[in-house]
């Protein structure tokens, strides 16, 4: 079982920078990928950057080029670097990770944080 933690978030205004993070505690063996996910007022949850335990990286068009993802297999952590951001960055942030066990592939999601962009 996988539990993932949250951290990070808050209030910026338009153009500064956050960043969230989360750490996956519990018993298993290992994390495959780890994604963030956020999810707007009225909107789908969406993909905004995932990491696979072997670092592949990937990207809605969204974040390319002002978030960046990073993993610490060492300590299972996972965060994103949000540069630039804009007031539809204003999301709750969703930490996800995948976990091989002996029921199959399991998904795992955190309660999620808070960023809001406004002036």
């Amino acid at each position: 079982q996988v539990q993932l933690v949250e951290s990070g978030g808050g209030s910026v205004q338009p153009g500064g920078s956050l960043s969230v993070s989360c750490t996956a505690t519990g018993t298993f063996q290992s994390i495959d990928t780890m994604a963030w996910y956020r999810q707007a007022p009225g909107k789908e949850r969406e993909l905004v950057a995932a990491v696979t335990k072997a670092g592949t990286t990937t990207y809605a068009d969204s974040a390319k080029g002002r978030f960046t993802i990073s993993r610490d297999n060492m300590k299972n952590t996972v965060a994103v670097q949000m540069n630039s951001l804009k007031p539809e960055d204003t999301a709750t942030y969703y930490c996800n990770a995948g976990s091989w066990t002996d029921k199959g592939y399991e998904i795992y999601w955190g309660k999620g944080t808070l960023v809001t962009v406004s002036s």
